[in-house]
Protein backbone atom coordinates (compact mmCIF):
# COMPACT_ATOMS: atom_id res chain seq x y z
CA UNK A 1 0.00 0.00 0.00
CA UNK A 2 1.32 3.39 -1.48
CA UNK A 3 1.78 5.98 1.63
CA UNK A 4 0.22 9.39 0.69
CA UNK A 5 3.02 12.09 -0.97
CA UNK A 6 1.03 14.25 1.91
CA UNK A 7 1.76 11.83 5.23
CA UNK A 8 5.62 12.29 3.41
CA UNK A 9 5.76 16.00 3.74
CA UNK A 10 4.14 15.89 7.34
CA UNK A 11 6.68 13.46 8.56
CA UNK A 12 9.88 15.32 6.92
CA UNK A 13 8.25 18.45 8.32
CA UNK A 14 8.17 17.40 11.75
CA UNK A 15 11.85 15.76 11.25
CA UNK A 16 12.78 19.26 10.10
CA UNK A 17 11.21 21.48 12.93
CA UNK A 18 12.09 18.88 15.72
CA UNK A 19 16.09 19.76 14.47
CA UNK A 20 15.37 23.43 14.50
CA UNK A 21 14.28 23.26 17.31
CA UNK A 22 17.35 21.16 19.10
CA UNK A 23 19.33 23.50 16.95
CA UNK A 24 18.33 26.87 18.44
CA UNK A 25 20.07 27.39 21.04
CA UNK A 26 23.29 27.63 19.11
CA UNK A 27 21.38 29.14 16.17
CA UNK A 28 19.92 31.97 18.70
CA UNK A 29 21.81 32.06 22.11
CA UNK A 30 19.31 32.44 25.16
CA UNK A 31 20.22 36.11 27.07
CA UNK A 32 20.62 35.62 30.85
CA UNK A 33 17.01 36.49 31.52
CA UNK A 34 16.04 33.16 29.32
CA UNK A 35 18.12 30.78 30.54
CA UNK A 36 15.99 29.32 33.50
CA UNK A 37 13.31 28.43 30.92
CA UNK A 38 15.86 27.49 27.90
CA UNK A 39 13.10 25.08 26.22
CA UNK A 40 10.68 28.41 25.31
CA UNK A 41 13.41 30.06 24.41
CA UNK A 42 13.69 27.44 21.88
CA UNK A 43 10.29 26.71 20.75
CA UNK A 44 9.29 30.53 20.62
CA UNK A 45 11.77 30.80 17.82
CA UNK A 46 11.36 27.33 15.91
CA UNK A 47 7.31 28.46 16.19
CA UNK A 48 8.25 32.05 14.36
CA UNK A 49 10.53 30.08 11.60
CA UNK A 50 6.53 28.37 11.22
CA UNK A 51 5.21 31.30 10.94
CA UNK A 52 7.32 33.46 8.67
CA UNK A 53 7.26 30.29 6.19
CA UNK A 54 3.71 29.73 6.23
CA UNK A 55 2.15 32.76 6.63
CA UNK A 56 4.40 34.32 3.78
CA UNK A 57 3.83 31.33 1.80
CA UNK A 58 0.32 32.05 2.30
CA UNK A 59 0.19 35.76 1.59
CA UNK A 60 2.69 34.84 -1.58
CA UNK A 61 0.25 32.52 -3.16
CA UNK A 62 -3.20 34.69 -3.03
CA UNK A 63 -0.77 37.26 -4.43
CA UNK A 64 0.62 35.39 -7.52
CA UNK A 65 -2.68 33.20 -7.82
CA UNK A 66 -5.93 36.06 -7.06
CA UNK A 67 -8.28 33.43 -8.42
CA UNK A 68 -7.50 31.11 -5.96
CA UNK A 69 -10.29 33.02 -3.67
CA UNK A 70 -12.96 31.98 -6.52
CA UNK A 71 -12.29 27.98 -5.31
CA UNK A 72 -11.35 27.29 -1.66
CA UNK A 73 -12.34 23.31 -2.50
CA UNK A 74 -10.83 21.73 -5.55
CA UNK A 75 -7.86 23.79 -6.99
CA UNK A 76 -4.40 25.30 -5.59
CA UNK A 77 -1.58 26.55 -6.37
CA UNK A 78 1.47 24.53 -6.90
CA UNK A 79 3.25 23.85 -3.53
CA UNK A 80 -0.17 25.02 -1.62
CA UNK A 81 -0.29 21.24 -0.62
CA UNK A 82 2.80 20.79 0.66
CA UNK A 83 2.70 24.17 2.50
CA UNK A 84 -0.26 23.01 4.46
CA UNK A 85 1.42 19.55 5.00
CA UNK A 86 4.72 21.77 6.69
CA UNK A 87 2.58 23.29 8.88
CA UNK A 88 0.56 19.90 9.89
CA UNK A 89 4.00 18.42 10.68
CA UNK A 90 4.71 21.77 12.73
CA UNK A 91 1.70 21.64 15.02
CA UNK A 92 2.35 17.74 15.50
CA UNK A 93 5.89 18.71 16.47
CA UNK A 94 5.14 21.88 18.67
CA UNK A 95 2.01 19.49 20.59
CA UNK A 96 4.68 16.90 20.97
CA UNK A 97 7.87 19.83 22.57
CA UNK A 98 4.86 21.68 24.71
CA UNK A 99 3.45 17.97 26.00
CA UNK A 100 7.04 16.98 27.04
CA UNK A 101 8.33 20.30 28.38
CA UNK A 102 5.26 22.04 30.07
CA UNK A 103 2.74 21.48 32.86
CA UNK A 104 -0.67 20.72 31.35
CA UNK A 105 -2.29 23.29 33.50
CA UNK A 106 -0.06 25.91 31.76
CA UNK A 107 -0.69 24.63 28.40
CA UNK A 108 -3.77 22.71 27.41
CA UNK A 109 -5.77 25.75 25.82
CA UNK A 110 -2.47 25.84 22.91
CA UNK A 111 -2.70 21.64 22.91
CA UNK A 112 -6.50 22.27 22.32
CA UNK A 113 -6.18 24.71 19.40
CA UNK A 114 -2.91 22.48 17.73
CA UNK A 115 -5.44 19.42 18.02
CA UNK A 116 -7.96 21.40 16.07
CA UNK A 117 -5.72 22.45 13.71
CA UNK A 118 -4.34 19.67 13.03
CA UNK A 119 -7.81 17.82 12.47
CA UNK A 120 -8.41 20.62 9.88
CA UNK A 121 -5.48 20.77 8.03
CA UNK A 122 -5.07 16.99 7.95
CA UNK A 123 -8.27 16.27 6.17
CA UNK A 124 -7.23 19.30 4.12
CA UNK A 125 -4.15 17.05 3.50
CA UNK A 126 -5.51 13.78 2.62
CA UNK A 127 -8.48 14.87 0.85
CA UNK A 128 -6.49 17.09 -1.44
CA UNK A 129 -9.33 19.05 -1.16
CA UNK A 130 -10.28 22.75 0.78
CA UNK A 131 -6.46 23.26 0.32
CA UNK A 132 -7.45 27.22 -0.47
CA UNK A 133 -9.28 27.43 2.66
CA UNK A 134 -6.82 25.80 4.57
CA UNK A 135 -4.09 28.85 3.05
CA UNK A 136 -6.73 31.44 4.18
CA UNK A 137 -6.54 30.03 7.54
CA UNK A 138 -2.75 30.21 7.25
CA UNK A 139 -2.89 34.05 6.72
CA UNK A 140 -3.39 34.41 10.16
CA UNK A 141 0.60 33.39 10.81
CA UNK A 142 1.09 36.85 9.58
CA UNK A 143 0.07 38.17 13.15
CA UNK A 144 1.47 35.01 14.81
CA UNK A 145 5.09 36.14 13.66
CA UNK A 146 4.31 39.55 15.70
CA UNK A 147 3.35 37.62 18.80
CA UNK A 148 6.24 35.44 18.74
CA UNK A 149 8.45 38.37 18.67
CA UNK A 150 6.41 39.95 21.36
CA UNK A 151 7.24 36.53 23.75
CA UNK A 152 10.75 36.78 22.35
CA UNK A 153 10.99 40.32 23.55
CA UNK A 154 9.54 39.53 26.86
CA UNK A 155 11.89 36.53 28.27
CA UNK A 156 14.27 39.19 27.01
CA UNK A 157 13.69 42.11 29.51
CA UNK A 158 13.26 44.09 26.58
CA UNK A 159 9.67 45.37 27.65
CA UNK A 160 10.19 48.66 28.23
CA UNK A 161 11.47 49.43 25.08
CA UNK A 162 10.64 51.22 21.86
CA UNK A 163 11.14 48.08 20.06
CA UNK A 164 8.80 46.26 22.22
CA UNK A 165 5.79 48.99 21.93
CA UNK A 166 6.17 49.21 17.93
CA UNK A 167 6.31 45.60 17.84
CA UNK A 168 2.28 46.06 20.36
CA UNK A 169 1.26 48.01 17.80
CA UNK A 170 1.98 45.95 14.55
CA UNK A 171 0.36 43.06 16.53
CA UNK A 172 -2.65 44.69 17.74
CA UNK A 173 -2.87 45.80 14.10
CA UNK A 174 -2.46 42.54 12.32
CA UNK A 175 -4.30 40.49 14.56
CA UNK A 176 -7.28 42.40 13.51
CA UNK A 177 -6.65 42.28 9.92
CA UNK A 178 -5.19 38.56 9.50
CA UNK A 179 -6.58 37.13 12.49
CA UNK A 180 -9.94 38.33 13.52
CA UNK A 181 -11.18 39.59 10.00
CA UNK A 182 -9.40 36.12 8.37
CA UNK A 183 -11.85 33.88 11.04
CA UNK A 184 -14.76 35.85 10.36
CA UNK A 185 -14.30 35.87 6.41
CA UNK A 186 -13.72 31.90 6.96
CA UNK A 187 -17.31 31.55 9.15
CA UNK A 188 -19.05 33.41 6.18
CA UNK A 189 -17.81 31.68 3.55
CA UNK A 190 -18.45 28.00 5.30
CA UNK A 191 -22.18 29.57 5.64
CA UNK A 192 -22.66 30.75 2.36
CA UNK A 193 -21.57 27.31 0.58
CA UNK A 194 -23.09 24.81 3.40
CA UNK A 195 -24.92 23.17 0.66
CA UNK A 196 -21.72 22.76 -1.27
CA UNK A 197 -19.99 20.73 1.25
CA UNK A 198 -20.17 17.42 2.34
CA UNK A 199 -21.79 17.08 5.58
CA UNK A 200 -18.76 15.78 7.56
CA UNK A 201 -16.61 18.29 6.46
CA UNK A 202 -19.03 21.35 6.78
CA UNK A 203 -19.05 19.72 10.50
CA UNK A 204 -15.30 19.89 10.91
CA UNK A 205 -15.17 22.93 9.69
CA UNK A 206 -17.54 24.76 11.86
CA UNK A 207 -16.52 23.06 14.88
CA UNK A 208 -12.87 24.35 14.25
CA UNK A 209 -14.60 27.98 14.07
CA UNK A 210 -16.84 27.37 17.06
CA UNK A 211 -13.43 26.83 18.95
CA UNK A 212 -11.08 29.11 17.35
CA UNK A 213 -13.02 32.76 17.46
CA UNK A 214 -13.67 32.36 20.77
CA UNK A 215 -10.37 31.49 21.63
CA UNK A 216 -9.04 34.46 19.80
CA UNK A 217 -11.53 36.74 21.24
CA UNK A 218 -9.98 35.78 24.66
CA UNK A 219 -6.13 36.35 23.38
CA UNK A 220 -7.61 39.78 21.83
CA UNK A 221 -8.54 40.80 25.20
CA UNK A 222 -5.38 39.74 26.88
CA UNK A 223 -3.46 41.47 24.36
CA UNK A 224 -4.97 44.30 25.43
CA UNK A 225 -4.69 44.29 28.76
CA UNK A 226 -1.29 43.61 29.39
CA UNK A 227 0.10 45.70 26.17
CA UNK A 228 -1.97 48.95 27.26
CA UNK A 229 -3.79 48.62 30.31
CA UNK A 230 -0.88 46.16 31.89
CA UNK A 231 0.71 45.88 35.53
CA UNK A 232 4.61 44.83 36.45
CA UNK A 233 2.43 41.68 37.37
CA UNK A 234 1.28 41.28 34.37
CA UNK A 235 4.46 40.95 32.49
CA UNK A 236 5.78 38.67 35.48
CA UNK A 237 2.72 36.31 34.64
CA UNK A 238 3.67 36.01 31.44
CA UNK A 239 7.05 35.86 31.40
CA UNK A 240 6.61 32.49 33.70
CA UNK A 241 4.54 31.29 31.42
Amino acid sequence: MAVSPGLLVVAGSFAAFRLLNRGMERLVPPPPSARRNRWKWRNIWTSLAHSVLSGGGALAGFCLHPGLSEDMVGTHPPGAHSLVAVSVGYFLEDFVDMLCNQKLHQSWELLFHHSVVIVCFGTAVLLHQYIGFALVALLVEINSIFLHLRQILLMANLVHTPCYRLNSIINLGTYVVFRIATLAWMTRWLFLNRENVPLATYSIGTVGMAIMTPMNVILFYRLLRSDFFKSSQDVQWEKEQ
